[in-house]
């Protein structure tokens, strides 16, 4: 099932950046190809937070999480190698385009006090990360069943070749950047 923000993307958003940007071929136009979205709960050795964060991811993504381990020991925050320390979901395809659609439509607006998502949160080679503090801005999650806050990390990796053309392919998929 393809999404809303797929035929958008199809349908309006590849004339506007051929038009803008000077590409001779559809297939030239940068494309989200996958979003990450990752969360730490840290050394915790509670595996009730452990449990709410995979909950949690697995209720907004709609796909199993899965357990980051510890890359090496580190004896002051009291961690060992391969001690859980997160969960990580990677999206491609229809779910992700329908990820993308309820984050920007739905979610992004219900954060308090929003003005915009950073616009200079691009790495160089046209992907985006920001962070969002808790996960009750998304519609999936039950408040009432909360008992720990999970904060996390959404990557949307992009085929552009620069920051910029990065911007302009989020900015028409409806992205709202901070002016």
């Amino acid at each position: 099932m393809k999404s809303v923000l797929y035929e958008t993307y199809k349908n309006d958003v590849v004339p506007q950046l051929m038009k803008k940007r000077g590409y001779r071929n559809s297939l030239e136009v940068p494309r989200v190809t996958r979003i990450v979205v990752n969360t730490g709960v840290g050394t915790s050795r509670d595996r009730e937070v452990m449990d709410s964060a995979l909950q949690t991811l697995s209720v907004i993504t709609g796909q199993k999480p899965v357990i980051t381990k510890a890359r090496k020991s580190i004896s002051n925050f009291k961690l060992r190698e391969g001690m859980s320390v997160g969960a990580c979901v990677t999206l491609r395809g229809g779910v992700m385009y329908n990820f993308l659609y309820r984050l920007i439509n739905l979610a992004l607006p219900r954060v308090r006090d929003f003005r915009g998502v950073p616009g200079k949160a691009f790495d160089g080679a046209g992907n985006y990360t920001f962070g969002l503090a808790d996960q009750s801005v998304f519609t999936e999650v039950d408040l009432d069943k909360i008992k720990h806050t999970v904060g996390m990390n959404i990557t949307l990796v992009t085929s552009a070749k620069s920051d910029d053309e990065a911007r302009d392919l989020l900015a028409l998929l409806g992205m709202p950047f901070e002016s």
